[in-house]
């Protein structure tokens, strides 16, 4: 019965998690084609900026990111520091936009040249060809990769404490404090579980919907 109650309290912070996964997911998965094409942009300081921006994303923890993006404003410049939710939705969204952004790199790398040769010689404008050709294509290269980084996502939520956002990890250390056993992790440990196990079912049926040769 203890071990009920004690996922009675975490499902406080679940709807947390949950916000924290999904508004990242919507938001970074297009912000990452935006990086990859300014990556990609002729203009060399666009392109050497947005470098550097995702060799810093990659290149330091999340921890750190979060971290800096809360407290940075207070300490380095003496303004208030953001409200903590959004500084977790800025710092998840900025770094897994940088991890698409490469995601995506491997998947128009995967396009044959052919294609765009073929597709112009068909009379389609450039917008015509990613749209209809290009970026199908893209999606369903990538869909492997998006689906592992989606299941790190899950996981990464937990670092939300690090800026005492009251989500589920968050409150499975309280408990573990307040009663001073480990059941509290082992409980939020099958929740995380369980959350990446449904993930993996729907990026998987995602995947065998893309698939051309099932």
């Amino acid at each position: 019965m203890y071990f009920v109650d004690i996922f009675i309290e975490l499902s406080k912070g679940f709807s947390t998690t949950f916000m924290i996964f999904l508004i990242t997911l919507l938001l970074s998965i297009p912000l990452g084609i935006i990086v990859y094409f300014l990556k990609k942009s002729n203009n060399i300081i666009v392109s050497g900026i947005t470098r550097i921006y995702i060799s810093i994303m990659r290149g330091t923890p999340l921890m750190l990111q979060l971290m800096f993006i809360f407290y940075g404003p207070f300490y380095l410049f003496g303004m208030k520091s953001p409200d903590r939710f959004i500084a977790v939705i800025i710092a998840f969204v900025i770094n897994y936009a940088a991890y698409f952004a490469e995601i995506y790199r491997g998947g128009f790398k995967s396009i044959d040249v052919g294609q765009y040769e073929a597709a112009k010689i068909l009379g389609l404008t450039k917008w015509q060809t990613y749209k209809k050709i290009i970026f199908p294509q893209v999606f369903k290269n990538s869909l492997p990769a998006m689906t592992n980084e989606t299941i790190t996502l899950v996981k990464d939520t937990s670092l939300a404490f690090v800026i005492s956002v009251a989500e589920t990890f968050t409150l499975a250390k309280a408990i573990a404090n307040r009663d001073s056993n480990m059941l509290a992790f082992v409980a939020v440990g099958i929740f995380y579980f369980v959350f990446n196990y449904i993930v993996e079912i729907i990026m998987n049926k995602i995947e065998n919907k893309y698939n051309y040769f099932r």
